[in-house]
């Protein structure tokens, strides 16, 4: 009985073992002691990033707010202006001459003394109307004499005709010998010689004598009157020398003026004969007075570097005056427009004119410019600027590449009128000096 209950020790050995695989080792369930949990590291994580959101990341935040307020205020305040585009049908006003479309010195042809005179300054003459008479007894009495002269050669003459018509009429008949008939007509044409001589000299001293009357040659108004009753005058004198010597009246017409301008050389190719212009006065304001070009030089004059052009006005209501000053207006069409900048803009170094661009990082750039036109206030920039760039206006002297800089300002230049290009108007009888530009003044300073 006891031997059927009991196992045989083989049986009983895979009855344990199998047991044992069955049931989870005792350990199994329960961590090892000082373990740490595999969740508690990401919690860790999230509890310090928190943290840094909560309080690292804002003082790193204010920190670097507060360094570059500190930069900000470092950095060098600036006013930017940005380049205007000069429209393309610009005015251009420019000083101008009036004088007189003809003018005269009146002087004496011939030498006496002044007997009277019939005008005086302001007077309005025409062609033909007598403005002196000047007394010369003594070539009254050479032209008396001249005239007797020229009697008696007539008379030798008629009589050396008719000895000489014999004389040949004698020779067909054998009469005389050819050589005297011969010495008879030579003779004749002697007598002719001197007879055209004394009417030659008849002529010239009639012609000094109509001299005595001095005429106006042309119509027009006496603007100088220099001598009077008793002068002694003498043929050809001197001009600019009064009385004895120099002219009598001096006229000029008035009823058509000239005006003299001189065209710089970048507007000069824009001028041309016929092209229409209005006039302006200071004497008559809001008033314009039409007119066009009627004659131009052709070329440029070196020391000016200017065009002459010349101007034709109706003035027969003789609102102007020879010797003004006025403005001349022009339209000159421009197919590039340039830019434009205000003076105050640049800066005049050694090697050139700079101005001064902020650059996209806010700092300064330096620029090499070219100057077009200068219009005083304004300047136009033929090269070296964009129509983007932001431009310092106003640089100081010390004003480096690289600087740091804060736009405190932006204004864009408003292109206006042309203004003055000289300061003088051009003398009627000398070639002007032309005013060297603003710009290029200081550039050479």
């Amino acid at each position: 009985m006891n031997d059927n209950h009991e196992l045989d020790p083989a049986k009983r050995a895979h009855a344990d073992a199998a047991a044992r695989d069955a049931s989870p080792p005792e350990n199994a369930a329960l961590p090892a002691p000082g373990a740490t949990p595999r969740g508690r590291p990401l919690a860790l994580a999230a509890v310090f990033a928190a943290l840094l959101a909560i309080g690292i990341v804002p003082r790193l935040s204010a920190r670097a707010a507060q360094q570059a307020q500190t930069a900000a205020q470092r950095a060098l305040p600036v006013a930017v202006v940005l380049p205007g585009r000069a429209p393309a049908d610009q005015a251009l006003i420019l000083p101008g001459a009036v004088a007189p479309f003809a003018d005269a010195a009146i002087y004496a042809r011939t030498s006496g003394y002044i007997e009277s005179w019939r005008t005086d300054i302001g007077t309005r003459v025409k062609t033909g109307d007598v403005l002196a008479r000047i007394a010369a007894p003594d070539l009254d009495a050479q032209l008396k004499q001249a005239r007797a002269d020229e009697a008696v050669a007539q008379a030798n003459y008629v009589y050396a005709q008719s000895t000489s018509a014999r004389w040949a009429q004698m020779l067909r008949t054998q009469s005389v010998s050819q050589q005297d008939a011969d010495t008879k007509r030579a003779d004749m044409e002697a007598k002719r010689a001197l007879l055209a001589a004394a009417q030659a000299n008849v002529a010239h001293l009639a012609q000094l004598v109509s001299f005595e009357t001095v005429t106006a040659p042309f119509a027009g108004v006496v603007t100088a009157r220099r001598v009077d009753v008793g002068t002694l005058v003498t043929a050809g004198g001197t001009p600019g020398s009064p009385g004895q010597t120099g002219e009598l009246f001096h006229l000029q017409q008035t009823d058509s003026l000239r005006v003299f301008v001189d065209v710089p050389q970048d507007s000069a190719g824009n001028v041309t004969t016929g092209t229409d212009v209005t006039l302006s006065s200071p004497q008559y304001p809001g008033r314009r007075f039409a007119a066009r070009v009627a004659r131009s030089s052709g070329a440029i004059d070196p020391a000016t570097r200017t065009l002459r052009i010349e101007i034709d006005v109706d003035n027969r209501d003789g609102a102007l005056l020879p010797g003004a000053y006025v403005q001349v207006h022009l339209r000159i069409a421009s197919p590039s427009p340039a830019l434009e900048l205000p003076a105050s803009a640049l800066l005049f170094r050694p090697d050139g004119v700079t101005v001064g661009v902020v650059t996209d990082d806010g700092r300064v750039a330096l620029r090499q410019v070219r100057i077009g036109r200068d219009f005083g206030t304004r300047v136009e920039i033929a090269t070296g600027l964009n129509a983007s760039d932001r431009v310092i206006d106003n640089p100081g002297d010390a004003l480096a590449a690289g600087t740091p800089v804060r736009v405190t300002s932006v204004t864009r230049v408003k292109p206006g009128p042309a203004a003055v290009a000289s300061a003088a108007a051009p003398d009627t009888q000398a070639r002007p000096i032309a005013a060297t530009p603003r710009a290029a003044s200081a550039a050479l300073r």
